[in-house]
């Protein structure tokens, strides 16, 4: 500040800088996780349930069916309930982030989802994005990838361009 400023009480405008951010860590998305397994998860599995039968619960699992098992062969999954189920969680997930942000466990978590650019809410393509590349991250251990890294973004988020944080 100039000497006249300061006798005439004013204060000279300062830069406007971006909020600080305090990134979500790797145990506040694995009970998030968890929690949406409970609540996105169980209702989707139980209206699978009820639309193609409590027969559909005992299929081959997705490693059974990638690995060709005996268990795949035996008890091959229904194409049509599989495709509905996973529509189910993409819409549930997708709808979530993109209308408040957060799915259920996030919101206990205390965590939202946001554009790493930008910081506001995540573009439709974006959040579609990093659904599909949950899928990749079990692969190449992406969920790990938080724990070295300083803004503890995993790869569904570099993938996305998102940053999960504590929302303030």
């Amino acid at each position: 500040m100039r000497w006249r400023d300061i006798k005439n009480n004013k204060q000279t405008p300062t830069k406007t800088s971006k909020p600080q951010l305090h990134y979500a860590g790797f145990w506040s998305r694995f009970l998030a996780f968890i929690t949406d397994i409970f609540m996105i998860g169980i209702p989707i599995t139980i209206i699978i349930m009820i639309f193609f039968g409590y027969e559909q619960m005992h299929s081959a699992g997705f490693t059974d069916a990638v690995m060709q098992t005996e268990a795949a062969k035996a008890h091959a999954p229904n194409l049509l309930a599989s495709i509905i189920q996973l529509l189910l969680y993409i819409s549930a997930f997708v709808l979530f982030w993109r209308y408040s942000g957060q799915t259920p466990g996030m919101k206990m978590a205390g965590i939202e989802i946001i554009d790493a650019k930008t910081h506001k809410r995540p573009h439709i393509f974006q959040l579609i994005t990093r659904f599909f590349s949950y899928f990749l991250s079990l692969f190449l251990f992406g969920y790990l990838w938080g724990l070295i890294r300083k803004d503890k973004r995993m790869l569904p988020d570099l993938i996305a361009r998102t940053s999960l944080v504590y929302k303030s």
